[in-house]
């Protein structure tokens, strides 16, 4: 009888201590960690809204490399490369601007004979030094010479930074935790007359799609015959920035090329027959 309560009383507590630690199991919650909340607000002003046909404004005013004043409209006597960048970007505008050098390179035409190269600073205290400084080094990269004479850096005050910005659709923001600008990495074309012809995206653009693009801008102007066939079978893709095979385009010249092509074989063959007649 003894043994029979001990072994009451030693469920009893076990059972007072189960239900205390499921007690204490339900008042008690695991810290759960909080889920992201989206983008940082900052990146939500950033992107590219694509504005083709857009007419920038050619009389908006900065600075060049030397310090001398000068009006946008100076540069488009030919299409024009424009990339937004900042001359004291730790990182990300230096890869836009080796892409766009490296890219030009096996591109046919030079910049200053065929095209210029615009760069403007997005932020308001970069210098003419600063400029000059990127220019040397973007020159060196590009290894032509007579560049120099056509890819201008530029820095100007926010209004007429923004001005342009705006007309192209380059949306930026100034992130004042890390002192830099967020930005997104795309080149613009722009025809001679300053308007939006086509977008490039990334670091790194093909020579391809430069080319033809340039050919684009300046309304087909420049280019042997090779170049214009080429480009008749191409078409650009405005979402993904690049030009794809137009099968259409390449079905009809390929139809064509096949009338030519019996055209000839029946009168080199007419003319055969004529010659054995007498």
């Amino acid at each position: 009888m003894v043994d029979d309560l001990r072994n009451k009383v030693q469920f009893g507590v076990l059972f007072i201590l189960l239900a205390s630690a499921c007690a204490s199991a339900q008042l008690y919650n695991e810290p759960v960690a909080k889920p992201p909340q989206g983008l940082d607000p900052i990146l939500k002003n950033v992107g590219v809204d694509q504005k083709l046909n857009s007419q920038i404004p050619l009389d908006a005013r900065f600075r060049d490399e030397n310090g001398q004043a000068v009006e946008l409209k100076k540069y488009f006597d030919k299409p024009v490369i424009l990339t937004l960048v900042y001359y004291t970007c730790p990182m990300l505008c230096s890869e836009v601007l080796n892409g766009t050098a490296s890219s030009l390179k096996p591109v046919k035409f030079d910049v200053d004979k065929e095209f210029n190269v615009v760069t403007i600073s997005i932020d308001p205290k970069d210098t003419p030094g600063l400029a000059m400084s990127k220019k040397k080094m973007m020159m060196a990269r590009y290894g032509r010479h007579g560049a120099d004479l056509g890819w201008h850096f530029l820095t100007g005050d926010k209004e007429n930074i923004d001005a342009v910005a705006k007309a192209v659709g380059w949306r930026y923001a100034y992130d004042p935790r890390s002192r830099q600008y967020a930005h997104a990495s795309a080149i613009m074309l722009l025809t001679p007359e300053g308007k939006v012809s086509r977008y490039f995206y990334g670091i790194e653009y093909s020579a391809k799609d430069i080319q033809f693009g340039i050919m684009d801008a300046s309304q087909n102007k420049i280019g042997s015959l090779n170049d214009q066939i080429a480009l008749y079978c191409y078409h650009y893709d405005p979402a993904t920035g690049k030009y794809g095979v137009a099968v259409m385009r390449l079905v009809r010249l390929a139809g064509l090329l096949t009338i030519a092509l019996i055209g000839g074989f029946i009168i080199v063959a007419v003319r055969r027959e004529g010659d054995k007649k007498v």
